[in-house]
């Protein structure tokens, strides 16, 4: 059990789910919460990570710096996020043994499991089948984190889990344009065609393929329960059991905004893996379940970009 002194080093504090795991964090009352700037601490840089966590010997270590990014960044910066990944989380990983740490919390994607899946995702699906092309880099490293978590599970006796969420959203996201996850796409386009009174919107490819969407503090959430929760199950879903097409998001987001604005479709562009809906049935046999529902989390969305004049 994590007590509420115990010192926990998280990684990716800044970014758009670590900084809502910082959050919640901080409201449990956690008092040693451990974090550090990319300027003092380089997470690619081996010797650095291990001295590191060496010198501050962490109750427990969250490991939510990567590099992430939607279909375009996947796609163009292929080395980028296979290498940076892969880097960051070996040293991470492999650190936290080093120095005899035993609980580690590791978050990866629902892009590790194969394209080709027409029902709920399960966790025993992971590499049953081809991955999507778009974001294979991405995916291996991440399965590579999944598999290196789970063997120093079986060889060094070690409590590391492995939280898969689908797509996030929420406070402090990525609204750039070209490496954006889709729904932060969304928000903004719509969220700007209201600003300046535009009658229509364009979305990649089809609109056609489905989404599981997850508030990104509902995943903040999962992390601290499972931080204090016994499993023998290193790899776990985290996410709502429910999917949209993307065309349906942008029809909900249209009508959420009060608008009447056409879509327009941009078939030069890639749709992507068809479908990413996750059985989520395992995090909720043990306890969790996602809390937010999508007007909740648009609504707290939308009051953290008015509040901070993003756009």
């Amino acid at each position: 059990m994590v007590s509420k002194n115990h010192k926990i080093f998280l990684a990716g504090h800044k970014g758009h789910l670590g900084s809502a795991i910082f959050k919640k964090l901080k409201k449990a009352g956690f008092k040693n919460i451990l974090t550090i700037d990319k300027s003092k601490l380089n997470l690619l840089n081996q010797e650095k990570v291990f001295k590191f966590l060496k010198k501050n010997k962490p109750k427990v270590v969250i490991v939510a710096a990567a590099r992430v990014g939607g279909i375009h960044a996947n796609n163009t910066q292929r080395a980028k996020f296979i290498y940076e990944n892969l880097t960051i989380q070996n040293n991470i990983i492999h650190g936290s043994y080093l120095s005899e740490i035993k609980n580690l919390i590791f978050f990866g994607s629902s892009c590790i499991y194969p394209k080709n899946i027409s029902k709920p995702i399960t966790e025993k699906m992971l590499l049953t089948g081809k991955l999507e092309y778009t974001n294979e880099p991405y995916a291996i490293a991440k399965i590579a984190g999944v598999k290196l978590c789970e063997n120093y599970n079986l060889q060094y006796k070690t409590n590391y889990k492995c939280l898969m969420p689908c797509n996030s959203y929420g406070p402090n996201d990525n609204y750039d344009n070209k490496n954006s996850h889709f729904i932060a796409a969304l928000i903004k386009k719509i969220y700007l065609a209201k600003k300046y009174k535009k009658k229509q919107i364009e979305i990649w490819g089809t609109g056609k393929p489905k989404r599981e969407i997850i508030f990104v503090d509902d995943i903040a959430d999962a992390c601290i329960y499972f931080m204090n929760r016994k499993t023998k199950k290193t790899l776990i879903n985290i996410g709502t059991g429910k999917d949209l097409s993307i065309e349906s998001y942008a029809k909900y987001l249209i009508k959420f905004f009060n608008l009447n604005l056409k879509i327009k479709k941009n078939l030069n562009m890639p749709d992507g893996i068809k479908r990413k809906l996750l059985n989520v049935n395992l995090a909720n046999s043990l306890g969790w379940k996602a809390k937010t529902s999508l007007k909740d989390g648009i609504t707290i969305t939308l009051k953290d970009l008015n509040k901070k004049n993003f756009f």
